[in-house]
């Protein structure tokens, strides 16, 4: 909206009708409204919405309104707290309690008020003497910097926004019938419901299934149309929706009529229902909590049975041609994360020991991984929410894999952090208990206690929790025996969440619940419900090393058994994080006759991307792909230069960076080789990994319905989608994986990694990579048991995606635009919604952001390479993914200095990051900026329109790009 529009219309609150001429400008600045309103406009607004000082420390935020209400309020300029208001005296309210003396406290409401959703101004309030006014300044001459999103944005959709003048009562009136109809639902699937509603601008969806605890998700916007996938459905299920949207053209948010729609069998209509929800339907809540992306539904235990479908498709019509989907419903699935039983919601994960706890980021000692981590350090924990379907209390069930200390096996609950940023106010010893037939250790806690707000528990609460698995000093083989857990945030009624914190500063003792857990916004969960909490503890190289945050209740063990196989050397077994860690006797000697690296974690260090070597420096960090010159492969050296060698071979040389040709300040490496020069080759240095397996599970339809290899649209663009050959069943599978997407699965890349990189065969390619012409190339055959295959694979696959940092700063919102209107989005795709039929529960029906359409686009001559790859040419690259884009080079880089030794709770520790940058297939971009200078071809005028931005717009798309 243009800044100097005016808008003069009739404000309605709560009953309360006055007239005001506004300027819509950027966060509704308070000093606006102070220019437009009289003085006693002003004394009105704060009768509907304000603060009472109730005490020398202590505060009262409230809206006088029955409906639902947000508070968003910062002490001091610290971090933004945004909380769902509680109903006290006939208002809403928000008790701000132990602030400091003088305080100063910036607040605005979003609230319901009866027929849309209402945003306030910015106001600021400075804590006084008991008879200082409670009526709040607003002589500030701007919102907050942290919060205030320019108004060329689309507002986030974790807060409705609204113009801050309501349209009058008789506007409601008339288009309410039309908001009513926007809001539609059908049946889509076997199990599963979509919900639609036509606008160019964001909308939400909020809903309950069988009168269960409320979610509210984002919808996803595409050519006008906002959509929700509602999955886990049964016959007979009870839906309860309606939406909130920004409505364009009367320029404030409109929340349509609660509705309800009944699920039938998939040969039923799928026409929603016009019947309003019982009285015991969940009232509309503005928390915008959204729960484990499986829906709960009727079933009464977790199914790990194929889904039943009489459709091969139930994401796009997008005919697939000659490409066998990986998944579809004849596939095996692992069970369910989250079901509801009836009588309870149950959530079913895996946990894993760790040194220390999640926000004392000055020990920085929590995301790395210790001494036989492997051995007796994961645990199998259900959650049991009676609460959620009308019980008193929550059960917590935990398998460990060792005995744990009988006086130790602490659970903690409802974080306070008041004394230390690991203190929780439900402590306590689990009770242990024997389950027959199982030779694990089971223990066990419950509560109906909310000891954090002083009441039973309800739903909606926010219970963080942390178990210890300090394990009996009698049963440990070898390692430690004090272990903590991972810092899990449950909503009560909705399940485990990735969370931010309210602040960032200091701890101060004796304030209470500083850094506080709060959900991550849903538009920030970069890989769904995989995606990982916000990290604290000034850990800079363990970003891409954490499990996801829903792991499956029996991924645990395999999970870091996969991790011990990615650390592991194939020539003589040992781990190469700690020579404590001993040898694992069953992978020695399995490297090939040529190889290139000895064990996978060398090249993908931290899991991340490899550095760029020195001029001379070997190259074995890289993979090099090698042809003759018609591209086939090399008679001398098969596919890859294998510069290793064994048992008598020779080798078959290395490539090192003999020099860089730079021009206009873009860089272009130079490469010699010490053994036969290839006619064709292609330099790839070793990519993240993070991600793999949600990439994996996007349907092929849906990366298909992108594909336009003639350019039909004329935008310049003209992706087209990789066909390879599945090396176990022949059939053609579309390919996703490698810089020119030249496998078709997960399993398939990381054989081809074993196979040519260390010269380890397995059962999907059990042949050595060896030229025509090239002898004593080893043996055929697997030798590498499928279970550490599968336990691999499981473990790239369920690495946890790191969410999007700075969300909610108004550079990072504007690049986000930017990088859409200059057309970033024609390639980097931002969300796929992954299939029903991933065999993995962590991975299903997740709305993730990638960033990447999985598609071949031509980059241009000075992106090309001499050699091809199956139907990409040496211009023509897959579209690399950016999530993780900002945290790369510190995983690349690693740290300096000594872990830990800063101030008792400080804001960071003594370990900090050396960042190595390195973007492209060959590392020869040294910052972001210059990686988008070298997009040519089919990027060539995404490149110009950046180019065309003035100097703090291209800062915010770099500010954007840097926080994914």
């Amino acid at each position: 909206m243009n800044n100097a529009l005016l808008n003069r219309s009739r404000l309605s609150l709560g009953g309360l009708a006055l007239v005001a001429t506004v300027t819509c400008a950027t966060g509704f600045a308070p000093s606006v409204l102070a220019q437009t309103m009289s003085s006693s406009s002003t004394a009105s607004v704060a009768s509907v919405t304000g603060i009472n000082q109730t005490g020398a420390t202590s505060a009262q935020l409230y809206v006088n309104t029955t409906h639902w209400a947000d508070a968003h309020y910062i002490i001091n300029g610290g971090g933004q707290l945004n909380v769902a208001m509680s109903a006290q005296d006939g208002r809403k309210v928000v008790n701000l309690s132990n602030l400091p003396a003088g305080a100063t406290i910036q607040y605005r409401f979003t609230y319901f008020n009866g027929s849309f959703a209402v945003e306030s101004p910015w106001a600021t309030y400075t804590l006084g003497s008991l008879s200082s006014s409670s009526v709040p300044s607003v002589a500030s001459s701007s919102a907050p910097s942290s919060v205030a999103p320019s108004s060329s944005v689309a507002p986030s959709s974790s807060v409705a926004p609204s113009s801050s003048v309501a349209p009058s009562s008789a506007s409601v009136a008339s288009s309410s019938s039309i908001a009513n109809s926007l809001c539609q639902i059908q049946q889509t699937g076997p199990g599963s419901a979509t919900v639609n509603l036509t606008s160019s601008s964001w909308a939400t969806l909020h809903y309950s299934v069988n009168g269960g605890g409320q979610l509210n998700v984002s919808m996803n916007q595409s050519g006008g149309n906002n959509s929700y996938v509602i999955n886990g459905l049964s016959a007979g299920n009870q839906i309860s929706y309606r939406c909130t949207y920004w409505d364009t053209a009367a320029g404030f948010a409109r929340e349509t009529a609660l509705a309800s729609y009944t699920f039938a069998a998939p040969s039923s209509s799928s026409q929603p229902s016009s019947t309003p929800p019982s009285s015991s339907s969940i009232a509309p809540s503005s928390s915008s909590v959204p729960s484990s992306s499986v829906a709960p539904s009727s079933s009464s235990t977790p199914s790990s049975s194929p889904v039943a479908s009489s459709s091969s498709s139930v994401t796009s019509s997008v005919a697939l041609g000659n490409i066998t989907p990986l998944f579809d419903q004849n596939t095996a699935l692992e069970p369910v994360i989250q079901y509801d039983r009836g009588d309870a919601l149950v959530t079913r994960f895996s946990d894993r020991g760790r040194d220390r706890h999640a926000k004392e980021n000055h020990f920085q000692a929590y995301d790395h991984y210790l001494t036989f981590y492997w051995e007796q350090r994961t645990a199998a924990v259900e959650i049991i929410d009676y609460v959620a379907k009308g019980g008193t209390k929550i059960v917590m069930k935990v398998r460990a894999e060792g005995l744990l200390d009988n006086a130790q096996a602490e659970n903690r609950w409802w974080y306070v952090g008041r004394n230390t940023l690991a203190e929780y106010c439900g402590n306590g010893v689990m009770d242990r208990v024997n389950v027959p037939g199982d030779s694990r250790f089971h223990y066990y806690k419950e509560d109906s206690w909310n000891c954090r707000e002083g009441r039973a528990i309800q739903i909606g609460d926010q219970m963080e929790f942390e178990i210890s698995q300090f394990l009996d000093k009698g049963g440990v083989l070898r390692g430690r025996d004090n272990y903590y857990g991972t810092t899990y945030l449950y909503i009560v009624g909705q399940g485990l969440v990735p969370w931010d914190v309210t602040d960032r500063n200091a701890f101060v003792g004796g304030l209470f619940k500083q850094r506080d857990s709060i959900p991550l916004p849903v538009s920030a969960r970069l890989g769904g419900d995989t995606t990982l909490h916000v990290q604290m503890t000034a850990e800079p190289d363990g970003h891409f090393q954490q499990m996801a945050t829903n792991l499956g209740y029996e991924n645990g063990q395999p999970f870091v058994l996969g991790r011990r196989v990615h650390h592991t050397s194939f020539v003589d077994g040992t781990h190469d994080e700690n020579f404590e860690n001993g040898v694992f006797t069953e992978m020695v000697g399995k490297a090939g006759t040529r190889y290139i690296n000895d064990r996978c974690a060398d090249c993908h260090e931290r899991n991340g991307r490899a550095e760029v070597a020195a001029i001379g420096q070997s190259l074995d960090l890289w993979v090099f792909k090698v042809g003759d010159a018609q591209g086939n492969p090399h008679p001398l050296m098969g596919s890859v230069l294998q510069p290793e060698a064994n048992s008598g071979a020779t080798s078959e040389g290395a490539a090192v960076i003999s020099s860089w040709t730079e021009t206009n300040g873009l860089r272009k490496p130079n490469y010699q080789f010490s053994g036969v020069q290839p006619e064709t080759f292609s330099a790839r240095l070793a990519p993240q990994l993070v991600g793999m397996g949600l990439l994996e599970a996007i349907p092929e339809s849906a990366i298909l319905a992108n594909e336009d290899p003639n350019d039909s649209n004329n935008d310049g663009i003209s992706g087209k989608a990789q066909r390879v050959i599945d090396p176990v069943t022949n059939e053609t599978r579309l390919g996703r994986f490698g810089y020119k997407a030249a496998t078709g699965s997960l399993k398939h890349q990381i054989a081809a990694a074993f196979n040519t990189d260390m010269g380890v065969m397995t059962s999907v390619m059990p042949n050595p990579d060896c030229g025509s012409s090239q002898t004593n190339c080893g043996p055929s055959g697997s030798e590498l048991a499928n279970q550490h295959l599968d336990n691999l694979v499981k473990y790239v696959a369920l690495l946890g995606v790191r969410g999007q940092r700075d969300y909610n700063k108004p550079e990072v919102i504007q690049g986000k635009a930017l990088f859409a209107s200059i057309g970033c989005q024609g390639c980097h795709t931002p969300s796929f919604t992954t299939s029903p039929y991933a065999p993995f529960a962590e991975l299903r029906n997740q709305v993730i952001q990638p960033y990447t359409d999985l598609l071949l686009h031509d980059l241009g001559p000075e992106m090309a390479d001499s050699l091809g790859e199956g139907e990409a040419t040496g211009a023509e690259w897959r579209t690399a993914p950016l999530w993780g884009l900002g945290v790369s080079a510190c995983v690349t880089g690693g740290v300096t200095g000594l872990r830990g030794n800063a101030p008792a709770f400080g804001l960071d520790g003594q370990e900090v990051c050396v960042p190595k940058e390195s973007y492209l297939h060959d590392g020869r971009a040294r910052t972001i900026e210059e990686a988008i200078q070298w997009h040519g071809g089919e990027g060539a005028n995404s490149r110009a329109s950046y180019n065309a931005l003035s100097a703090t717009q291209k800062a915010a798309v770099q500010a954007f790009l840097k926080s994914l």
